[in-house]
């Protein structure tokens, strides 16, 4: 059987039928390669958008189930139209749903995780010889509800896919040639990266870079499949590979530098320090489903017996947030509750930072050295993250993506052979 690659190309690769052929060409491109072709596509251009629109014009709070079920037509147009294209140049093609591929997720509306996914029928078309356009996004369950599968549903789709066929690769296409050292609207001079590590990827998208989401890289790195994110309008490129840290000789301590204004920062002034009270207001938070970044609780002052919690969360939970704090101010006795959403968290990340003495050091001098006050610090392995005032981020990003020599004429060439997966 010929090995099977894994295609996902998003809403501004198919947002219009010209663009649709010119998907259609890529697909048949890889396919005379030798290869089995499953292309995952999400919903055409701005269309979730629109129906999103829609929604809100019948309703100001829909249910998700409805929600779920008029936000899955999207994908349905997408990939009729893409396996109608391929046909029309001769590839044999057929387009299936999530209820007709067995795309399995849990009972949950509007962010699903995929529990299984059955191939059968997806093998069965491609020993015809024929395309498989799958429809990004949904899912379904055991009793056929259907699913989405929430932020980056259509990236986890592919590499799901891909994970359960063990797939050569996932090929990622998308309007950018890559994963570059930082965001290119920020430093022109942004380099290109050739190969990353799941780990570094995971990291840089959860602090701001907006290439792949999360649960895609964590879904790959699970089902070690390699990720290549590339452009679909320059075939030619081969754009990002990504793959193992063991996969990779490494060059430099930090492999990007990433911004994130999308976060905002609560501090919570005089709270009594006593065995529980963390549990009590970070409980609140989890009841609501509100996700908690950083966090830092500071020295006690002894006299009072009381200290100050920071947090920070995104921006969209505010209002939720001010109303726990509310209900939990008595049992807290804490003394007031300070919003500051002017904020940017700046992050550097490498895989070669592990064991490597100094990088802290340097990112924290490189900002105190352009007068950028840090207000909260985050470690992990290979990520440092500070948090400073939104209108610096900038500043903050540009002299770190200099001090670590990330500017594309300084960046040597990556040493060693990469793997070879075309």
């Amino acid at each position: 059987m010929r090995k099977i690659i894994v295609q996902k190309f998003g809403g501004t690769s198919v947002a219009d039928t010209d663009k649709i052929k010119n998907v259609a060409k890529a697909v048949i491109r890889e396919r005379d390669l030798g290869h089995d072709v499953v292309v995952v596509v999400s919903a055409m251009g701005h269309t979730t958008d629109y129906l999103v629109k829609m929604a809100k014009e019948i309703s100001d709070n829909p249910s998700s189930r409805e929600m779920d079920m008029l936000l899955s037509t999207g994908e349905g147009v997408s990939i009729a139209l893409l396996a109608m294209a391929l046909q029309a140049q001769g590839c044999p093609a057929v387009s299936m749903n999530a209820i007709q591929v067995g795309i399995m997720t849990e009972k949950v509306h509007s962010k699903a995780r995929i529990i299984n996914i059955k191939t059968d029928k997806i093998k069965s078309h491609l020993e015809k010889g024929e395309v498989v356009v799958v429809a990004g996004f949904q899912g379904v369950t055991d009793d056929l509800e259907i699913t989405t599968l929430g932020r980056g549903g259509s990236d986890t789709s592919a590499v799901a896919l891909a994970g359960a066929l063990d797939a050569e690769r996932c090929d990622i296409y998308t309007d950018v040639e890559g994963v570059y050292t930082t965001d290119p609207r920020i430093v022109p001079h942004a380099s290109r990266l050739d190969i990353i590590s799941y780990e570094e990827m995971l990291e840089l998208a959860r602090v701001g870079a907006n290439v792949l989401h999360p649960r895609a890289v964590e879904t790959a790195k699970q089902y070690n499949v390699p990720i290549r994110v590339r452009s679909t309008f320059k075939l030619d490129n081969l754009g990002t590979l990504i793959v193992g840290v063991d996969e990779m000789e490494l060059h430099k301590p930090v492999t990007g530098v990433a911004s994130d204004l999308s976060q905002l920062r609560v501090v919570v002034c005089d709270v009594k320090d006593n065995p529980g009270t963390a549990a009590v207001l970070f409980n609140g938070l989890a009841k609501e489903n509100i996700s908690v970044d950083m966090i830092i609780q500071s020295y006690a002052r002894k006299a009072l017996n009381t200290n100050d919690i920071a947090f920070t969360i995104d921006k969209g939970d505010k209002e939720k947030t001010l109303e726990i704090m509310e209900k939990v101010k008595e049992e807290l006795e804490f003394s007031n509750v300070f919003v500051d959403d002017k904020i940017a968290k700046i992050s550097i990340v490498g895989a070669g930072m592990i064991d490597r003495p100094g990088i802290a050091a340097k990112m924290f001098k490189t900002l105190a050295d352009m007068g950028i006050n840090i207000k909260m610090i985050s470690t992990s392995e290979i990520k440092i993250s500070c948090i400073v005032a939104e209108d610096q981020a900038k500043k903050a990003v540009e002299g770190l993506h200099k001090v670590f020599h990330l500017d594309s004429d300084e960046v040597a060439e990556v040493k060693g052979d990469l793997p070879d997966l075309d």
